[in-house]
């Protein structure tokens, strides 16, 4: 079973394909890893184990007969607790959703997978609203590191990222609004996508409106695009969907990256990055230059556009706390009912003003990717931290300090960008580096994260030797 759990989207597909291997058994096997670490990892915020094996076993008829439903049958997934899911409540980590009533739809995403057959597992935890970078709510408790439960997997999609690590369950839906797939991705070891905003259609619309985007947290960047070839097509609810480009995300992703042009931003000239973690990241770098890449250290030049980013997460939490009641706002945790009162004070003409600051901030990416095909920085300057609190102890006294620097800017200005395992501390504690492509480009970030994976493997918990 243990290993059962560990096997790839490919491997399973081929396995079911010659009967060797029946989506039951992999089904059961995903549900045996749940159960034995959930309760230790908090990864789950519920595991529908009766309907998955319903599905399991359709799945395993339509192998036997020869006739599988799509490119992903019998593969299980699960989904973040704020993508919509039939038949399954979506509490989005918070008191406030009313779970008494009909949950009809699925996000377009969910649906996707589901349409070719994957089996869904279950919603993984998230923290309230996705509102903040670590895993834990009022709602469903601490989620934990699998490398160390003393520690934060990061957030929001901190379930996502843990439930990939620990193979609980093989393919995972994410959501990144300023960091949320990619921070966990980097914290527990894992890869994790988050595509151009568009690529895969959402809805409903988050309360951050398109600083939203769909992605993937999976163990292998074949996964991811495996994943992507599901998920990345439009849906009529979706006003912002980006047109089918008909893309097979599996194809040439091991051409390399000999002859690209990379550019490698230690710190944006601006943030502050621990010592060891830079370490691992230039060592990152250095593969790339010796896969043939032409590599030059040099910042995108940008001025740090956090407070830009503020702005619209202010008005969004404003926005998102209007739709509740009283009596439901009241059980809104105080870090997020902070925010949405500082949103309540932005006039129109402030949010108009962060709107022309984000259009600049996008041009000023895409006249720097006419000259590099990709941008590298570290996914976080900082390592996994502990529970129970909302940044690293070193960054509490200071609110004004960024402990997550490198990943909202590319949600502002939309562009495909994935935490890629780069190895481990002396303590043990997973690094990541992110990678990032011109708008659109989401096949050569995952060609480039597979340049990287197939001479550095990535390690999962279960497996390593820590």
């Amino acid at each position: 079973m243990s290993e059962i759990a560990d096997l790839s989207t490919s491997q399973l597909l081929s396995l079911y394909g010659d009967r060797q291997l029946s989506p039951v058994a992999v089904t059961k096997a995903a549900l045996e890893r749940i159960n034995t670490y959930n309760n230790s990892v908090n990864a789950f915020a519920i595991v529908d184990e009766k309907t998955a094996l319903a599905e399991a076993q359709a799945s395993e008829v339509r192998w036997l007969n020869g006739n599988p439903l799509g490119l992903v049958d019998g593969i299980p997934f699960t989904a973040k607790d704020l993508l919509l899911t039939k038949g399954l409540p979506t509490r989005r980590g918070s008191k406030a959703i009313i779970v008494n009533q009909p949950w009809e739809e699925d996000a377009p995403a969910v649906a996707r997978l589901r349409e070719q057959g994957a089996v869904l597992l279950g919603k993984t935890t998230t923290s309230e609203f996705g509102w903040k970078g670590v895993t834990e709510s009022q709602l469903t408790g601490i989620t934990r590191n699998p490398w160390n439960l003393n520690l934060t997997p990061g957030g929001s999609s901190g379930g996502a990222a843990v439930a990939a690590a620990l193979g609980m369950g093989t393919l995972h839906l994410g959501t990144d609004g300023g960091g949320s797939s990619r921070t966990p991705a980097a914290l527990t070891g894992v890869f994790g996508f988050k595509p151009t905003f568009g690529r895969v259609a959402g809805y409903p619309s988050a309360h951050t409106g398109n600083l939203f985007h769909v992605g993937v947290l999976v163990r292998t960047v074949t996964d991811a695009a495996v994943a992507l070839n599901v998920i990345a097509h439009p849906d009529v609810r979706d006003w912002y969907a980006l047109p089918d480009d008909q893309q097979d995300y599996t194809s040439d992703l091991d051409k390399g990256v000999a002859g690209l042009r990379i550019a490698y931003s230690p710190n944006f000239g601006y943030a502050e990055v621990d010592s060891e973690v830079a370490a691992l990241v230039k060592a990152a770098v250095d593969v790339f230059s010796k896969l043939g890449a032409i590599v030059e250290e040099v910042d995108p030049g940008f001025v740090n556009p956090r407070l830009i980013f503020q702005t619209f997460w202010q008005a969004g939490a404003s926005k998102l706390l209007r739709g509740f009641s009283p009596e439901q706002q009241a059980v809104i945790e105080e870090g997020l009912q902070s925010i949405a009162q500082i949103g309540d004070r932005l006039t129109l003409a402030e949010y108009l003003s962060a709107q022309d600051a984000r259009e600049a901030l996008a041009r000023q990416m895409q006249r720097f990717h006419q000259n590099y095909d990709l941008l590298i920085t570290p996914t976080l300057p900082v390592v996994a931290f502990p529970v129970g609190q909302n940044r690293p102890l070193s960054y509490i006294d200071n609110p004004q300090r960024d402990w997550s620097p490198f990943s909202y800017p590319f949600n502002l200005t939309q562009q495909p960008a994935a935490s890629v395992p780069c190895g481990f501390t002396k303590n043990g504690l997973p690094v990541g580096i992110q990678i990032v492509a011109a708008k659109y480009q989401d096949l050569l970030v995952l060609q480039a994260a597979k340049a990287y994976e197939s001479v550095s493997p990535f390690i999962m918990p279960l497996t390593a030797s820590n």
